[in-house]
Formats: structure tokens, sequence, C-alpha cells
């Protein structure tokens, strides 16, 4: 008669199981670091760090000379610093395979989401722009807040006073 799997089976066997796996996974983690002393690394060039210093030192510099800058740009993401002040968007825009994440650094600044664009125009494949966004909902974001913006969003930014914020962007296929 064959045993039925139960949780207490589970239970019981799975330390007999780790310790007949374990020499294997000491193995290959020896292997793995031999590999690495022989140079047989996996690819890290994607990586990249970016510290606490480094990052004040980024919007310091953005503040400073009140500006935009992308501090990473790969295929399918961008990170982009931007300080302004007084700047107000004309239009809605919306993305059909970019999701946003906005993170506000400093300042404070007023965003429109959603709702449904009226007099929307193509400006190239997957970007659009339009002057109204109806039914659109107003949030304003303070040092500290984060928002996220789906893909095919409607958003609007504009700034009375100053603000510094962090963009990620992140590009997917449709």
């Amino acid at each position: 008669m064959a045993n039925k799997q139960t949780r207490r089976n589970f239970l019981l066997t799975a330390p007999i199981a780790a310790a007949a796996v374990s020499p294997f996974a000491d193995t290959m983690l020896h292997a793995s670091a031999a590999g690495s002393a022989m140079g047989q690394t996996a690819d890290a060039s994607g990586i990249e760090v970016f510290t606490a210093a480094k990052m004040a030192s980024e919007v310091k510099s953005v503040s400073v000379n009140h500006e935009t800058k992308n501090i990473l740009t790969t295929p399918g993401t961008l990170m982009i610093l931007t300080q302004e002040t007084k700047k107000a968007a004309k239009e809605f825009e919306w993305h059909a395979t970019r999701d946003h994440v906005f993170q506000i650094l400093d300042g404070e600044t007023k965003y429109e989401l959603g709702g449904a664009p009226k007099g929307a125009h193509q400006t190239k494949p997957g970007e659009w722009l339009a002057p109204e966004s109806d039914g659109a909902k107003t949030v304003i974001l303070k040092k500290g807040d984060y928002l996220f913006v789906p893909r095919m969003t409607p958003h609007k930014r504009s700034t009375e006073g100053s603000v510094s914020l962090l963009l990620i962007s992140s590009q997917t296929p449709a």
C-alpha cells in the first residue's frame, strides 16, 4: 500500500531529504566559487548600485542647476532626476508600454490622473497627448511621497513652487 502524502508525512521526511541533498548543494557552492576564481562569472553588466551618497550628489547637482538628468538609461528602463520651478504640462500624456514610478525628493507638485481623454492625438506609436481628460483625479504629492502611474493612464503634472523628483520609467512590450 502506497503512503498517502500528508502534511505530517512531509514534515517527517523533509529533514531526511534536506540531509540527502546537502552534500550536493555544498559541492555546487564550491564549484560556483571555483568557477568565479577562474573568471567564469555570471554576467552582471546590467547591475548598477546607486549608493545614498551618489544619489545625494546627483540630487544636489540637479537642484543647483535646475535641470533634468538621466541617471540610468538601459533598454526598457529610465531613471531621471528632475528639478523644476513653476512649470505645468500643457497636455495629458499616456503610453501603451510604459509604467512610471515617481518619488518626490523635495517640494511639492500636483498630478492629474486618469479620466477619459478628449481631443487626443497620437505623437508616435503607443504615445498620446490630449488637452483634457474628463473625470481626472487630482493628487498633491509632497516630499517622501511615491506615485505609480500604470501604462495607458492619462497623467499631467503642474508645479506651483518647486519640486525635485525621481522618475523610474519601465517599458515592456504591449
